[in-house]
């Protein structure tokens, strides 16, 4: 060795000048591996030094796995806790289930969150400090948002300091809140929570009515308990933005507000605010200034149908807040009489006829990526001027005629399974038949037997399995347009016996009764009919002589129609379907 030279072998890592020839590795098996066989330790209770008690079960672990994932142990076994010390620790307030795949989670990196556990798991990985799992819990809550639940998720989620999912609720209650307000949950409110919600400038109304209408069923689902808190409630509904004939005849007369001299003052505030319009610059406060809910981010698609003596395969989207259709990702087949529908974000396009035949495959199409996908299981038989709706996670096909028979058969589609199964047969066939779900039943409505037009509609109820007739529309109508609007079933046009229609009516199951509403500007047969952020517009169709591509949406608080755009192509016969896009996410392609 040369004198003075150094000794590489003495040498740290970093110390050592860089070799010419190296193949640093790091390996993607070991840590999967060592998991694994971590796991297997812990099964057959090799090398495990600590036995947690939860409940009933006893939970074989090793302290420094568990102090490597999660922070509450890593204080319990390395400070200077009494439990530091021994060999058995009893851990109490926590789900023994819930616990358990906490732990399974250390050993393997894998959980399942589902309905049934989510409500232990969350609270249980917030007392372990499990970041990752609170956070996947709160995304499964997120995606399970509906207006029947969004209160109690909302109230969960502030129990255990969950910011976002908590903003995520508030938000959805917000946008949602006329559902929300008809809701069990919305009456079971504690009174702080409903001044929450009611003072907010983003609460998502058509007018300050349905605020004073919702407080005031608030209140008088337990009045006794409630009567006190009127006048809280009641300062926070902008009373002077109701109308004047609202104000006068229904709150001013009822008895609950009488009786109550603070409540009577907020009503005198509101007809000062209304009868002294040159006094209200001087009147400006939280109760005159207007709610400006945040538009949701509904976009609506009109796909397939019928223009210039064909099918057509076309799809464009419609923009509310712009009022601008566009050309988006057309469908491998051309399709006219296409039943469409939403399923978990998704969109459906079911049969329909191509010009030459009758077709039983289905498209679906993604609105994130603008493709379509043929890689969905084909109904059983044939299927146009088919009924499609949505219910309960299933996407049901209802009625249409088969090139042969027009179908009184419905079957429907489980995405999870990938698979069509049959289910009761309605009572009547229909061809034309429009489709509507509301309070957990699927209608049928109208359409033809083959021979004439339908006003006859029937419910099914997927709980019994059993299809029973309902009261029928006023008037006979084939190739109409049908929708859930404010808790109600609107059917507009289509075609009876002799033309096509322009009127409408309306169906409420609280009443059993069919309506009248103000007819649409133009008659359309084959017209497609839909909500978009809260607003009910009917799409295209066939006026007798011109194949339409007009658009127009219902205000009912007028009872009018007005045009509101064109489509890029007139649509005989298209379907038509919503889609919740993200903000963040609607122009990615």
């Amino acid at each position: 060795m040369i004198r003075g030279a150094m000794n590489l072998t003495e040498l740290s890592e970093a110390e050592r000048p860089p070799s010419p020839a190296r193949l640093p590795f790091t390996s993607e098996k070991h840590p999967r591996s060592t998991l694994k066989d971590l796991a297997l330790l812990r099964k057959h209770r090799e090398l495990c030094d600590v036995v947690l008690f939860v409940g009933s079960r006893k939970i074989f672990a090793h302290r420094v796995i568990l102090s490597a994932c999660s922070p509450y142990f890593h204080a319990m076994f390395t400070g200077e806790l009494v439990e530091s010390r021994q060999t058995e620790v009893t851990i109490r307030d926590i789900d023994e289930l819930a616990m358990e795949l906490l732990i399974d989670f250390c050993y393997t990196s894998h959980i399942v969150v589902e309905e049934s556990n989510v409500q232990t798991l969350l609270p249980a990985a917030c007392l372990l400090q499990l970041t990752e799992i609170q956070e996947v819990c709160c995304e499964f809550l997120k995606r399970q948002l509906d207006p029947t639940n969004c209160l109690g998720i909302r109230a969960f989620a502030d129990t255990h300091a969950c910011r976002e999912l908590l903003r995520i609720a508030d938000k959805f209650t917000q946008h949602n809140f006329q559902e929300v307000m008809e809701s069990e949950e919305f009456l079971l409110l504690p009174v702080n929570q409903l001044v929450e919600i009611i003072s907010s400038d983003e609460l998502n109304v058509r007018n300050e009515e349905q605020v004073y209408s919702a407080v005031m069923s608030w209140v008088k689902y337990n009045i006794s308990e409630r009567r006190h808190h009127l006048l809280q409630i009641l300062q926070h509904v902008r009373m002077p933005l109701l109308n004047p004939k609202f104000l006068v005849g229904t709150v001013g007369s009822d008895l609950l507000i009488k009786s109550d001299e603070g409540c009577r003052d907020l009503v005198d505030e509101a007809k000062n605010y209304l009868l002294l319009p040159q006094e209200r610059p001087l009147m400006q406060g939280p109760r005159t200034r207007p709610r400006k809910p945040i538009k949701r981010g509904e976009v609506l698609f009109a796909v397939g149908g019928w223009c210039s003596g064909d099918a057509i395969a076309s799809v464009e989207q419609f923009d509310p807040q712009t009022c601008e259709w566009r050309m988006m990702a057309p469908m491998s087949k051309r399709r006219c009489g296409v039943g469409v529908a939403v399923l978990d974000d998704l969109l459906y396009a079911v049969g329909g006829h191509d010009g030459h035949s009758y077709l039983n495959s289905i498209e679906r199409y993604d609105p994130l990526s603008n493709q379509w996908s043929s890689e969905v299981a084909p109904t059983s038989s044939c299927r146009t001027s088919v009924g499609v709706a949505v219910l309960d996670g299933y996407l049901y096909a209802v009625g249409g005629q088969d090139g042969v028979s027009c179908l009184n058969f419905v079957e429907r589609y489980d995405p999870k399974t990938n698979r069509w199964s049959k289910v009761s047969s309605m009572t009547t066939r229909r061809l034309g038949v429009a489709v509507a779900v509301l309070g957990g039943l699927l209608y049928a409505v109208g359409g033809s037997d083959g021979q004439s037009p339908l006003s006859s509609v029937e419910c099914y109820d997927p709980k019994t399995n059993r299809w029973t007739m309902v009261p029928p529309m006023s008037t006979r109508r084939k190739h109409l347009g049908c929708a859930v609007f404010n808790n109600m079933i609107y059917a507009v046009g289509g075609r009876d016996d002799c033309t096509e229609l322009s009127s409408a009516e309306r169906y409420s199951p609280a009443t059993k009764q069919w309506s009248p509403i103000v007819a649409m500007s133009s008659r359309r047969s084959g017209v497609g009919l839909a909500v978009v952020n809260g607003q009910l517009y009917a799409v295209g169709g066939f006026d007798g002589t011109t194949y339409l591509k007009t658009i127009e949406m219902y205000d009912p608080d007028e009872n009018t129609w007005r045009i509101c755009g064109t489509m890029n192509y007139r649509r005989l016969g298209g379907g038509v379907g919503v889609v919740r896009l993200p903000p963040s996410e609607s122009q990615l392609w």
